[in-house]
């Protein structure tokens, strides 16, 4: 593995983007956005930068986290089996981690790291006894977690998966049905107008974990209707306001960034002069798309049923990333 990690190592930002956009049309439908979405939450350029502070000492790694704002788990070494659970593949994890750790095959700088992918997806999917298409996001996910995480931690986490029996026992088609759905309004739904409501969905794999947005509501200002306590388990939560880490509400901060895993048009079109300059300032994308899958939830306003990721982390990418 270590003449693999070598050559990823040898990747810039650049290569694992054209990498990732190669890859995306053989990538199944049901992790599409999904890998797309892994690959904003952990962008390797926020990775290099602190590997550059860090090897100027502990004192210049907590100076440019300062910097950069970073709040919450950025390190991919710290999550190395959990960072992609909201990947459909996440349950083919074990088989994927493995063939990575099994590469053999010949391998040198000019080679393709779709090639590369494409190889550990086929060797993971006769093990799984899955069609590779399944596994090709999960591969590319896999190979910059190595490249991130190092060889040694990489090696040190088990590769366990993170889902119950009854989330790992649904098929893609079952997954991709329940996403394209939108909440019923009842018989005489039509007349309910403005007053739709939607469920907004932020971890497909627990049931509990959803709240309600009027039609036409801010994600974030929806949020604030789940008042369970969220800050025990993420300490970017402020209490009473919800699932999603929050702070100004006026697309100033950045906190309250998420992924759109299915949905992303039923969301309101992003506003060029708001957030989605904000969102490039942020360094979290740059798209020209109108209703791309990373949202700030205080502007993203909700016209359907929407299944969206929350973020690990949160921060400003510019400064010492863009050097």
């Amino acid at each position: 593995m270590s003449a693999l990690l070598a050559v990823l190592e040898r990747q810039s930002a650049d290569d694992w983007q054209r990498a990732l956009d190669a890859l995306i049309p053989s990538i199944h439908p049901i992790d599409q956005n999904a890998t797309r979405i892994w690959f904003a939450f952990f962008p390797l350029k926020l990775h290099l930068a602190l590997e550059a502070a860090r090897a100027e000492g502990p004192e210049r790694e907590a100076a440019v986290v300062q910097t950069l704002r970073l709040m919450g788990r950025w390190r991919l070494a710290d999550q190395v089996d959990r960072s992609h659970t909201f990947l459909f593949s996440h349950r083919y994890w074990p088989q994927v981690k493995s063939a990575i750790g099994a590469f053999d095959q010949p391998i040198a700088d000019t080679t393709p790291l779709v090639d590369v992918a494409k190889a550990v997806a086929d060797a993971a999917a006769r093990t799984a006894r899955v069609d590779p298409d399944m596994l090709y996001g999960m591969s590319l996910v896999g190979l910059m977690t190595l490249r991130q995480a190092g060889a040694a931690a990489f090696d040190a986490a088990p590769g366990k998966i993170h889902l119950s029996e009854v989330v790992r026992a649904r098929s893609p088609h079952q997954v991709m049905k329940v996403r394209a759905r939108d909440d019923w309004q009842g018989p005489l739904g039509f007349l309910r107008g403005h007053m739709k409501r939607w469920t907004i969905t932020y971890d497909e794999n627990d049931p509990a974990a959803s709240f309600t947005a009027i039609n036409g509501q801010e994600i974030a200002t929806a949020a604030q209707a789940d008042k369970k306590d969220y800050r025990s388990r993420d300490s970017r939560c402020i209490p009473g306001e919800g699932p999603i880490p929050v702070e100004c509400r006026a697309a100033s901060c950045g906190t309250c960034w998420v992924g759109v895993l299915a949905g992303a048009e039923k969301l309101s079109p992003i506003v060029d002069r708001d957030e989605r300059q904000r969102v490039k300032v942020f360094g979290y994308a740059d798209t020209q798309e109108p209703q791309p899958i990373i949202r700030l939830a205080c502007q993203a306003k909700a016209g359907g049923a929407v299944s969206i990721v929350i973020p690990p982390w949160n921060g400003f990418l510019s400064g010492p990333t863009s050097r």
